[in-house]
């Protein structure tokens, strides 16, 4: 479990040394359970990456606590063990990605635990299986698109075998068929490792068990993908927007209220809506 207790963040001026009192993080309390896929929602300058770095001891609270199973980030003792539960992706693949061909990065954490040549060798394929890369382990990763980048630098993460992965924007630098390459990994991988992909893309809730927004840095809502979706006015407040699916279903709603007693979400639930009521 990972839980954040009236976690408070804000930066310093390196060359000032002086504290900057605007909190990025004010009193966020959040709990990720086990086995959860928690999307976290909000707009750019929302808080989203400061808290996603406070997930494994990168940052530590300036006021408040976050614990992984119990450890405490701001003891230090406890940041190896607390690393190799929680692996994290950024949103730049070109910044964890340092080998000279896919294999050898997906084996480089392996290889840096000290474990034997098998187990690494068996981590690597499980890894590239999970992210279907297995077609491209001696390509260069600099020849590689940029959601292919991002599934390498998945895999390499995956290959650690966290019980936590934490993608920072991990789709934010990706074009339309990068970013849904590695929606389609993460909806593999629901169930079978906690999984908190923070986003701006709301589209990206669609499937999540649990949907939470940050605003200001402020946790605001919390719910279903069905609850926060339908929360209209409050998510163009936030500076978010609705998926086309349900902004459609809204406004057919608003001319034809008997058309939707329940919110559509996805494509499937709006057509199929539509066809009962033809």
């Amino acid at each position: 479990m990972i839980e954040f207790e009236q976690v408070s963040y804000w930066y310093s001026d390196v060359e000032s040394l002086l504290e900057i009192k605007d909190e990025v993080l004010n009193s966020v309390s959040v709990v990720i359970q086990k086995g959860e896929f928690v999307v976290l929602l909000g707009r750019n300058g929302s808080g989203k990456s400061t808290l996603a770095k406070h997930c494994n001891g990168l940052l530590i609270p300036k006021r408040g606590k976050v614990t992984i199973d119990g450890l405490n980030t701001m003891q230090a003792e406890n940041l190896w063990e607390i690393r190799q539960k929680v692996g994290l992706v950024f949103q730049n693949p070109d910044n964890q990605i340092i080998a000279t061909t896919v294999e050898e990065d997906v084996a480089f954490g392996p290889e840096n635990l000290g474990l034997p040549m098998e187990e690494i060798r068996r981590r690597l394929e499980e890894a590239l299986s999970i992210v279907d890369m297995q077609d491209f382990r001696r390509k260069e990763p600099h020849l590689l698109s940029g959601g292919q980048k991002q599934r390498v630098a998945i895999a390499g993460v995956l290959a650690m075998h966290p019980e936590y992965l934490v993608l920072d924007e991990a789709t934010s630098m990706l074009d339309p068929e990068g970013r849904g390459e590695i929606i389609s990994l993460v909806s593999r991988l629901k169930g079978s490792i906690t999984v908190f992909h923070i986003t701006h893309y709301i589209e990206e809730a669609v499937n999540a068990d649990r949907v939470m927004v940050m605003d200001e840095g402020r946790m605001v809502a919390q719910g279903t993908p069905r609850e926060i979706f339908n929360l209209r006015d409050q998510i163009v407040t936030w500076g978010l927007e609705l998926p086309q699916v349900t902004e459609t279903a809204w406004l057919l709603r608003e001319k034809y209220p008997h058309l939707f007693p329940t919110l559509p979400v996805s494509e499937t639930e709006l057509v199929d809506a539509l066809c009962l009521s033809s």
